[in-house]
Formats: structure tokens, C-alpha cells, sequence
């Protein structure tokens, strides 16, 4: 059994496959996933899981270099933003228009869905290196 804190397997076997600069997204429970996206839903009601335990337990495991958001949430979801701030402080935000965020998506490895219900409450990682 796994020792680290991220035990799902969908969710390791994505991040073990991941090199330099690929992406994985993490949503809420309204984001559009693309067909050809691998869907790693978790969403059981809402707010189960929230965004925030799901993007915590992740970063437990993956390098990240860049994050990418939605400029709509720093108005929108203002709180939510802060949160996410405090997470990547020496980190590069990429904020893009909520349109352009959601054909980003297409490129990721796998979207995570949460129960989350906060509008714009979606991030993708962009994996960094470990050396």
C-alpha cells in the first residue's frame, strides 16, 4: 500500500507519467472536460471533495513550475483566489480569460473533478523537475 498522503491510483498514475512543463487540471464540479481528456472524477456531492483538499493532497506529490487560473476568479471568487495565492507564492500565476482557460484543458494529461461549487474554481499544473 501506498505510503505517501495522494492514494488514488487514477490520480498517481497520471502524475508518474508526467515530464516537463505537461499539465493536469484540477475543477470544479461545473468545468467542461473535453472527450479526449482522461476524467478522474471525485465529485460525490457538493463540495465533496472541496478543490482545496483535492489541490493540497496533489501538491503532496507533483513538481510544479507554473499555474494556470482564470482571471474571472480573482473577481468573482475572490476568496478562492487568495487561497490559491498562498499555495503558489514563489510559483508563476498565468491568469487567462475563462474561454482560453477552458481550451487549455484539451492539453492536459487528466482533469480532476471535485465537488467544489465555487465559480472559477479550476487550476491547471504545470509539472516542473525534480533536479
Amino acid at each position: 500500500m501506498k505510503k505517501s498522503v495522494l492514494i488514488n491510483s487514477n490520480i498517481s498514475s497520471v502524475i508518474a507519467k508526467m515530464g516537463h512543463t505537461d499539465m493536469l487540471t484540477i475543477c470544479d464540479s461545473g468545468l467542461p472536460i473535453p472527450k479526449n481528456v482522461e476524467r478522474i472524477d471525485l465529485a460525490l456531492s457538493k463540495g465533496i471533495p472541496t478543490f482545496l483538499d483535492t489541490l493540497d493532497t496533489v501538491l503532496e506529490e507533483l513538481k510544479v513550475e507554473e499555474v494556470v487560473i482564470a482571471s474571472e476568479i480573482e473577481k468573482v471568487s475572490n476568496e478562492m483566489y487568495k487561497e490559491i495565492e498562498k499555495r503558489f507564492k514563489d510559483i508563476k500565476i498565468t491568469k487567462v480569460a475563462h474561454e482560453d482557460f477552458k481550451t487549455m484543458t484539451k492539453e492536459s494529461m487528466a482533469i480532476v473533478r471535485t465537488g467544489e461549487f465555487t465559480p472559477y474554481a479550476n487550476i491547471i499544473l504545470k509539472s516542473g523537475v525534480v533536479f
